[in-house]
């Protein structure tokens, strides 16, 4: 009953700056509880995935092994487009700018790119939370104050003011604050723990990268490392 009667009490901008922060709660915590889920699948499918991949005897076979455990496809999109470059003819009608430069070259640029890809899945929805972790207070704040002035010049024209009068309307205005603050304080740490959850698969991705480019130079046949340069000496 009270909650209505502030509500029916409050004026557009009390009442806009209420529905934001609902608004901005409910987007924060779908953002919280679909990352939550992503970053627990990913921390365990990019370990798994990569232990399957460097135990598997050849390039199909872990590519087959890798897309019944790499649920969230952050190992197997760099596995695949490293696999077009390697097992692409070396062809002089295929000649383009893309593949003008070495085996070396050419994987640097797939594998950056696909792990790119990977981390900007894993990062989405961060933006949302900083920005409502960093705004959510201060919507709560203006509302706060709004809520004070509305209610103080309401009270000024009732003649006598007690602080029986004033505790009520200023004390349902203070709510805006503790709401802002409600609506932040998930954000901010969720955000927090997410960006480190991605540091540490960041951390593995690269080093994943880093061996498989290595990996398919070294295994790579002599005529595949230097064709695509000679193609451009010529």
């Amino acid at each position: 009953m009270d909650a209505l009667h502030w509500w029916r009490q409050g004026d557009a901008v009390t009442q806009g700056t209420a529905l934001l922060l609902l608004a901005m709660s409910v987007a924060s915590w779908v953002v919280i509880l679909w990352k939550a889920r992503v970053m627990r699948r990913a921390l365990a499918d990019v370990a798994r995935c990569t232990a399957a991949f460097w135990q598997a005897p050849s390039l199909d076979v872990a590519v087959q092994r890798l897309q019944s455990f790499d649920r969230e496809a952050l190992v197997l999109s760099m596995v695949f487009a490293t696999k077009s470059i390697a097992t692409r003819p070396d062809s002089a009608e295929q000649a383009t700018l893309a593949t003008s430069g070495s085996l070396s070259q050419q994987l640097t640029r797939v594998l950056r790119d696909a792990l790119h890809g990977a981390l900007g899945r894993l990062q989405w929805g961060q933006v949302l939370l900083a920005t409502v972790g960093s705004t959510a207070p201060f919507v709560g704040l203006l509302g706060t104050v709004w809520g004070i002035y509305h209610a103080l010049s309401a009270m000024a024209g009732a003649g006598q003011i007690t602080i029986d009068r004033v505790a009520g309307p200023v004390g349902e205005a203070l709510v805006m604050t503790a709401a802002g603050l409600a609506v932040a304080i998930p954000a901010v740490l969720a955000y927090n723990v997410f960006g480190r959850f991605i540091g540490r698969i960041e951390a593995d991705l690269e080093g994943f990268a880093r061996d498989l480019r290595e990996l398919l130079v070294d295994t790579a046949p002599p005529q595949g490392r230097v064709g695509m340069t000679e193609r451009v000496e010529t």
